[in-house]
């Protein structure tokens, strides 16, 4: 039975108190305005029977004389195959023109998949990008963050993986997104013919502080829904950092008393709480996570990307429009390379990268004007090689076609003794001359 009151005791900025009994954390409510609009509202704090509640829109036009009916349920977003090919706001309203989905409706912000009900992943989720496939697989179930700054092409390479991902599902949860980010999801989903397997949650940077907050949970509640029915499904989370800003927002207007640099003490739980939906389910789906959290000035130890590392399963760093190789790390990787794909994957991976961090050292003795051996112009024509062909982003191959690049580029530079690769494998994949 729906509880309705028709007295708001106090309003600030976008929250409203009223005094209410049975009211639950996180249950929505109703606000009936006497223009007749109506908006909705969540319950964020409860002091005996006083209810605060942060409305989803701005207060403009609400009296104290209105009334707020509480529904008895938390927020809900529709589910099923007709959210595929569809684009909503941070509440699940559709912004793409189409219809409301008529259906079931699921609960968000429910608790995470029961652990007794998950397995050690073994599989791959293949991007077509060679710095992820080749050198820091991307593992079904693995939670992962794309640590970078301002300005890097962060979305871009989500949308990449979003075009060349095997999974079956892609949702995709914008959150702080300019017109002009929004339109270009949009835009790439339509011009790759990724669109029919998409869906999106978008929150616009000129859309209420409190839709921010929901986004990762309507992302992670559409996603579970279709693991649970066997697919397998990646989310794309961007940008964390805005939401936690949005917690810090909402969290300073509530006079919670802040933590690190403002932030609230709950931080690593929330954030813990949607990362922790990864999941690989026994005789069903999967849900990969990769989120993009934006560091201000670069700064690792900022609680956000703080946070983050302690709970996700390694990171990919992006920095000057390429995913760097020494600062990027999949721990799960080891799951599945030399298990799942060739033999030759652990080799050839370390021995590029160990050759890599040594041409480093190569172009540091050439700017100080070091007289260069051989052994330093072969480092140097081989790193060129190596990030044209495999750090540059805009490269698309499939991880055999990336091991066998991967082979040539070290043939070009060096000889087979040179590499510090056992016999056997070289014996079977250094290319023939």
């Amino acid at each position: 039975m729906k509880t309705v009151y028709e007295q708001i005791d106090k309003m600030r900025g976008n929250l409203i108190t009223v005094q209410a009994r049975s009211a639950s954390l996180g249950e929505l409510a109703r606000i009936d305005l006497h223009s007749g609009r109506s908006v909705l509202a969540s319950v964020l704090r409860i002091e005996g029977e006083q209810v605060t509640l942060q409305v989803f829109q701005h207060t403009r036009g609400i009296s104290t004389g209105d009334r707020v009916t509480f529904l008895n349920r938390p927020m809900q977003v529709g589910s099923g195959p007709q959210l595929l090919g569809r684009c909503f706001s941070g509440i699940g309203v559709p912004i793409d023109g189409g219809p409301s989905i008529v259906g079931e409706q699921i609960n968000i912000g429910e608790a995470s998949f029961n652990p007794v009900k998950r397995v050690i992943p073994r599989e791959m989720v293949r991007t077509n990008i060679p710095m992820i496939d080749l050198f820091n697989c991307l593992v079904r179930s693995q939670k992962i963050p794309i640590f970078s700054i301002p300005g890097e092409p962060y979305n871009a390479l989500l949308m990449r993986i979003a075009n060349q991902t095997d999974a079956d599902v892609v949702v995709i949860g914008g959150m702080g997104l300019t017109f002009r980010e929004y339109q270009a999801f949009i835009d790439n989903a339509e011009q790759s013919g990724s669109m029919k397997k998409t869906v999106m949650f978008i929150h616009r940077a000129t859309d209420p502080t409190v839709e921010c907050t929901l986004v990762p949970d309507m992302a992670l509640a559409s996603a579970e829904k279709f693991a649970v029915s066997g697919l397998h499904v990646l989310v794309l989370l961007t940008d964390m950092t805005a939401y936690a800003d949005a917690l810090k927002e909402i969290s300073i207007t509530m006079d919670q008393v802040p933590s690190n640099r403002g932030y609230p003490g709950a931080l690593y739980s929330d954030l813990a709480a949607r990362y922790e939906k990864a999941v690989l389910i026994e005789d069903g789906g999967s849900i990969t996570i990769i989120g993009v959290t934006t560091m201000p000035g670069g700064d690792i130890t900022h609680p956000v990307p703080d946070n983050t590392g302690y709970i996700t399963e390694g990171q990919f760093y992006l920095h000057s429009g390429r995913i760097d190789p020494f600062g990027s790390l999949s721990r799960l990787k080891q799951l599945v390379i030399g298990r799942v794909t060739r033999e030759d994957h652990g080799d050839l991976a370390n021995t590029m990268i160990r050759l890599y961090a040594a041409s480093t050292k190569a172009r540091e003795r050439q700017s100080m004007g070091f007289r260069l051996s051989r052994w330093d112009e072969q480092l140097l024509a081989y790193s060129h090689s190596f990030e044209e062909r495999m750090m540059d982003l805009q490269v698309n191959c499939t991880l055999e076609d990336a091991l066998d690049m991967g082979w040539a580029t070290l043939a070009e530079s060096f000889q087979s003794n040179e590499v510090g690769i056992k016999q056997a494998i070289l014996s079977k994949y250094w290319p023939k001359r």
